[in-house]
């Protein structure tokens, strides 16, 4: 492998420059503010976990992650998502905190299978957790949140898909009993979106054709509140009609909350991590065919770590929201130049202070020699853009 150039970086990763950066600030100030009024409060936790507690957690798998040994030879990896090391502070630094917790964050994650699939492998993510709540409200709340998130991020127009994994694993089960493979398989085809690959893996189960029907009508179950009528009349496994009570219940409470005009109700919908067992969401940005904010109910995942709770939450996928959605723009604000000579240096730095005690931005610039500082902003001696000029000459008294 040759030497990597001076000015190359690990493919997968990538660079801020100034005006990225201020756009990524800007989408992070708004909606952890928008998460504090909901009454949720920050956590940070480590880049860096111990593989066998957060890395087996993550339900990421293991050609996803990053890994590396500390200098005792112990596997650690860098975080893949944030839910795993919030369940792991929930269930020892929080455990004698009130419930429910409602917790937020904002984090760079890492996981290598971006690198693979052209994308990046290390990117951000802004949302909550909120623990210890296993009702309609909760679900609901969240999904909620993550609608006023979305507008924080400047993402003005956009629709949450919301489906619950309960409804698919019952009618699974009901379908092709004990088939855990086959299961697994149609699955695939669901979070994949490939639904010809859904189509083709029914058909390679020989099943009679009203069989066949039920697995394939799950395709139509999109849309609004009607969608859970339609669910019902198919399936009738305990499972999937206690998860279509659920389901519906938490759309009545969206109502409530005037924002169902953003949901529909997409039975094929499940999450990408297996730790998610019940209500799943995610949103889709007008401008972006993949989705912006992802997430849902995991109620088994705090008991790898000792404590048994509900759970439920969601992350805004910030680094698409900078480089797909417009809603946020950033002007540049032009700072104030202060131009001095040398004698006058302390009464110009003197200034300088002062106005930044106000909220000014200011940049300062030694003028040259004298006779040339009448020039110096205009003959290349500098090439900031300020908003004004104040200049500092040689010449005794004024500016």
């Amino acid at each position: 492998m040759s030497k990597p150039k001076g000015f190359e970086k690990p493919t997968g990763f990538r660079d801020y420059t100034p005006h990225v950066v201020s756009k990524l600030r800007t989408i992070e100030r708004n909606v952890l503010e928008c998460m504090e009024r909901w009454g949720y409060r920050q956590i940070i936790t480590p880049t860096i976990e111990y593989y066998d507690t957060v890395g087996v957690a993550s339900s990421t798998s293991d050609r996803k992650l990053f890994k590396l040994l500390n200098s005792r030879g112990t596997t650690l990896v860098l975080r893949s998502d944030l839910t795993a090391p919030i369940a792991r502070v929930v269930s020892s630094m929080l455990k004698d905190e009130q419930l429910p917790l409602r917790l937020s964050y904002h984090a760079n994650v890492f996981r290598s299978i971006e690198e693979e699939a052209g994308r990046e492998a290390e990117f951000f993510q802004t949302g909550v957790e909120l623990v210890g709540d296993d009702s309609p409200e909760a679900d609901a709340e969240v999904v909620a949140l993550a609608i006023a998130s979305l507008q924080a991020a400047g993402v003005s127009s956009f629709k949450i898909a919301m489906g619950h994994m309960g409804f698919l694993n019952g009618l699974l089960e009901e379908v092709i009993p004990g088939q855990t493979a086959e299961q697994e398989q149609l699955k695939e085809g669901l979070l994949g979106r490939d639904y010809v690959g859904y189509r083709q893996s029914i058909e390679a189960l020989n099943l009679e054709p009203k069989l066949k029907e039920q697995l394939e009508a799950i395709l139509r179950l999109r849309g609004g509140k009607e969608v859970c009528t339609h669910a019902v009349e198919l399936s009738s496994s305990a499972e999937a009609a206690q998860s279509i009570a659920h389901l519906c219940a938490v759309f009545e409470v969206l109502e409530a909350y005037g924002v169902s005009e953003h949901v529909l109700i997409d039975l094929t919908m499940i999450g990408d991590f297996s730790y998610y067992t019940g209500m799943t969401f995610e949103g889709y940005a007008a401008e972006l065919g993949s989705p912006v904010c992802s997430g849902g109910r995991y109620d088994n995942l705090l008991q790898q770590f000792g404590r048994s709770l509900p759970a439920t939450g969601f992350a805004l996928k910030t680094n698409r929201i900078i480089d797909g959605v417009h809603g946020i723009i950033i002007e540049e604000k032009k700072p104030i130049l202060i131009q001095y000579s040398p004698k006058r240096r302390a009464e110009a730095l003197a200034e300088a202070a002062r106005l930044r005690s106000m909220g000014q931005n200011v940049v300062t610039l030694l003028l040259p020699e004298a006779g040339a500082e009448a020039n110096a902003v205009s003959n290349g001696a500098t090439t900031v853009q300020a908003e004004q000029v104040i200049t500092y000459g040689s010449e005794e008294g004024g500016r």
